[in-house]
């Protein structure tokens, strides 16, 4: 069985357990998911998948689409979206600033999706070269954590000037 018929199945049962046992969800048998442009949930929402598992159970399916995986934690943190996805990272962050959620699953990391970029023509082609830099990241995100790690191996924290952008 491949991962998104597997991911939909499980999410679909898990929503419908939830349903059945009383767990408030939404109001007006509503269920609230938060996606982004890319994973699983978009593929979820292209396909109408969720909708027509949930629809004999007698609910309706809403998608709020955020930028990024800190975004959408937030969403889930005030309650605006009951489900939402979000990278490695976001959820740490989020946790670490007092949100409470539960996992119900994942998906495998894709670290092939992440990188630092730079102008074709940059004097910069090592991690080194970032020293004195401006750096736009999203805060909380995978690439912030990628930094990061790539300014450990290559330079320091404190010599970079972080920037950050609410919707990079």
């Amino acid at each position: 069985m491949d991962t998104i018929k597997r991911f939909t199945i499980e999410l679909a049962a898990l929503i419908g357990l939830m349903l059945i046992s009383g767990v408030a969800i939404a109001q007006d048998s509503m269920v609230r998911m938060g996606n982004q442009k890319v994973g699983a949930y978009a593929l979820l929402k292209a396909r109408g998948i969720l909708e027509a598992r949930l629809k004999p159970l007698g609910y309706s399916v809403s998608w709020t689409e955020f930028s990024s995986g800190p975004q959408l934690l937030d969403g889930l943190k005030l309650g605006a979206v009951d489900f939402g996805h979000g990278g490695e990272a976001p959820p740490i962050f989020a946790q670490a600033a007092g949100a409470e959620f539960i996992y119900i699953g994942h998906e495998p990391a894709a670290p092939q999706g992440e990188a630092i970029l730079v102008p074709k023509d940059s004097p910069i082609k090592m991690i080194a070269d970032l020293k004195g830099k401006k750096i736009a990241l999203n805060k909380g995100s995978n690439v912030h954590y990628l930094l990061v790690r790539a300014l450990e191996s290559g330079a320091r924290q404190g010599s970079c000037r972080l920037i950050h952008a609410a919707n990079c």
